[in-house]
């Protein structure tokens, strides 16, 4: 497992990527709570010749934080599917987990997903719902077929994000295996009921931060968790799609929030 690791002082936070296998993406936001927190960011395990599963990330980062515990349990901060994966690892090691910070947390149920699915076809114009239907006949590649879809569609996360996407930036290989192979494990585990009964066992104080925008539902998503995770504590952020760090009008209001509030809980 790759980590980067920035700032040298303050309590430790363990920054989580999301995708599934979306690795690096988060390093903005690490590097932007790396002024209070020593922030690590973890890029969690590819494919290889056993099929991923969310129990395999989960002991992944269980053996990446018994290395570095130091006698006070380190904050979580996971953004998208990190966030999902931050709840897991908590419910499984409790003691071992401190505050968690959920960023655009994903969705643990099919009418969440199904909410999500209605918001992206509203943003959509003809011109790319045209480009869309006709991927799969323009590229053989099930990978780049992947990557060229989210770069068509990644502007409908965004409110009004800092840097606009340029429209001939090269994106790196996506390791569109992992991605599956841990996405079908968590849709399998919410099927049979596991998530999100198991984040009963956390005792971590939660904070879920969701953008206004994001077309993941953060409403749904929160009422989802609330009858296990009751003391959660929710903050919309208004103007503000899927990443608040990349946002023109969330961005300060996103790292305050944050940062105050994982002070308070780690002191």
């Amino acid at each position: 497992m790759l980590v980067r690791c920035y700032g040298k002082t303050g309590p430790l936070v363990l920054v989580l990527h999301g995708g599934p296998a979306a690795v690096g993406d988060v390093a903005p936001l690490a590097e932007g709570l790396s002024a209070s927190f020593r922030a690590v960011e973890p890029w969690q395990r590819g494919s290889g010749s056993v099929p991923l599963t969310v129990a395999r990330h989960v002991a992944d980062l269980h053996e990446l934080i018994s290395e570095r515990y130091d006698g006070t349990p380190p904050a979580l901060v996971g953004h998208s599917w990190g966030a999902m994966l931050a709840l897991c690892y908590a419910a499984e090691h409790p003691s071992k987990t401190g505050p968690i910070v959920l960023v655009g947390c994903g969705t643990f149920d099919r009418a969440t997903r199904r909410r999500m699915e209605i918001t992206m076809k509203q943003r959509m114009d003809d011109g790319l719902r045209d480009r869309l239907s006709r991927m799969s006949a323009d590229i053989a590649d099930p990978a780049h077929q992947f990557m060229m879809r989210f770069k068509l569609t990644r502007h409908l996360f965004d409110f009004d994000a800092i840097d606009p996407y340029p429209d001939n930036d090269e994106l790196e290989p996506f390791d569109l295996q992992a991605h599956q192979q841990t996405w079908n494990d968590m849709a399998r585990l919410q099927d049979a009921g596991t998530y999100p009964r198991a984040f009963a066992a956390i005792d971590s104080p939660v904070l879920m931060l969701h953008g206004r925008y994001d077309p993941h539902p953060g409403a749904m998503i929160r009422d989802s968790l609330l009858p296990h995770i009751p003391l959660l504590e929710y903050h919309e952020l208004e103007c503000c799609g899927h990443k608040p760090w990349i946002e023109k009008c969330a961005h300060d209001e996103f790292f305050s929030v944050v940062s105050r509030w994982l002070k308070r809980n780690t002191s």
